[in-house]
């Protein structure tokens, strides 16, 4: 690499978010990088009423739903409303979401997160009423209610409001209970099949190697870059989940493809171990324009006719800065790379233009995936 691109790496290392892996990837856990056919979760979801709230409800007139809503669960009650003109703000109509859990039963609890529909501005110090969890099929896998449990506020007055994080968003740990299991048995299974949460075929076929060397050759097999068949051996049989057990903690080596993961809104710059640069050579300048507006008032002299008068007046000043034209003789490793856009003095945004650029000119081999 050329000298120049050696020069200023510490400093730079402090103003650039660059996330750098370590040489040597350290090994995973099974259970860590795959997921097992059949165990999962199902998200699940219900409408209902928050009650209780200190007028930071929806506006009946605003929402029709919770108008309508209300005078439903009052009616079931045994409280006749039909004719009545609520206006209460005590109340207010939410989302409430929750994910079961594989092998829940009957009696179990279920966290469950809340949020509002309508025009609310907090939920703080309301209660949840009884309120149906509905599964994709539309049955009723749970019930949820509780008080809630908001992690934002809003306080103010007439001039001036703060708002810290999300009021109209909730939570109610445990505020769910399991009505209806999900019907899966994994004692009838012959083999499992096991799921890698980032595909890659190098990695399958260390999961592969891997089992097969805890249960002998032959027991597991490669489909494709996602799943592995693992056959549940002799000593397994009806107990398949003892085999799981056992199988969670076997250590595996995945494999990563080469990708640079950039985020433009924090300016954060994500640069994967297998990355290369063939040789390009990269400039970095900046040009600024600078205006500034310095009116001037004019005043007519004392007793004379004329008027007051506000005369503009505008300094424009435009500045380049000297940009360095760099060599870098590819294929270059990660630090290298590293080295040589801190030897540029870049800023962080320029960080992911110069990338991209890179990118465009062929000369990054890896992918480059922008948040």
């Amino acid at each position: 690499m050329h000298p120049v691109l050696r020069a200023a790496a510490a400093a730079f290392m402090v103003a650039l978010p660059v996330a750098l892996p370590s040489a040597a990837q350290a090994q995973s856990r099974l259970k860590d990088i795959v997921d097992i056919e059949g165990v999962r979760e199902n998200q699940l979801v219900g409408y209902g009423l928050v009650v209780g709230l200190n007028g930071t409800g929806d506006r009946l007139r605003n929402s029709a739903f919770t108008n309508q809503s209300l005078k439903g669960m009052l009616e079931r009650l045994g409280v006749s409303v039909r004719d009545a003109d609520l206006s209460t703000r005590n109340v207010a109509a939410v989302m409430v979401t929750a994910k079961l859990r594989p092998f829940a039963r009957q009696g179990s609890p279920l966290d469950v997160n809340v949020s509002s529909l309508g025009d609310a501005t907090s939920l703080q110090g309301g209660t949840l009423v009884v309120t149906p969890l509905l599964g994709a099929d539309g049955q009723a896998y749970a019930v949820a209610q509780g008080s809630l449990v908001v992690g934002g506020f809003t306080a103010g007055g007439q001039g001036a409001q703060v708002t810290q994080n999300t009021p109209t968003q909730s939570r109610i740990p445990g505020g769910a209970i399991v009505e209806r299991e999900i019907g899966f048995e994994m004692a009838s299974m012959s083999n499992i099949r096991l799921f890698l949460r980032n595909p890659d075929f190098t990695t399958a076929r260390r999961v592969e190697t891997a089992v097969n060397g805890r249960l002998g050759k032959g027991s597991a097999r490669m489909t494709d870059n996602n799943t592995v068949e693992v056959r549940i051996p002799q000593r397994y049989a009806g107990n398949p989940a003892a085999l799981v057990a056992d199988l969670e903690a076997t250590p595996v080596n995945p494999d990563t493809p080469a990708r640079v993961v950039v985020d433009e809104r924090s300016g954060t710059v994500v640069i994967g171990e297998n990355v290369r640069i063939g040789k390009v050579a990269v400039s970095q300048g900046g040009l600024t324009v600078k205006i500034q507006e310095n009116p001037v008032v004019s005043q007519p002299e004392a007793l004379s006719e004329g008027q007051t008068a506000v005369v503009p007046r505008t300094t424009a000043q435009v500045k380049e800065e000297e940009g360095g034209l760099a060599v870098i003789d590819g294929p270059v490793s990660l630090q290298e790379l590293v080295n040589g856009l801190n030897a540029l003095g870049v800023k962080p945004r320029d960080v992911i233009t110069i990338l991209q650029s890179i990118k465009a000119a062929g000369a990054l081999h890896a992918d480059l995936e922008v948040l």
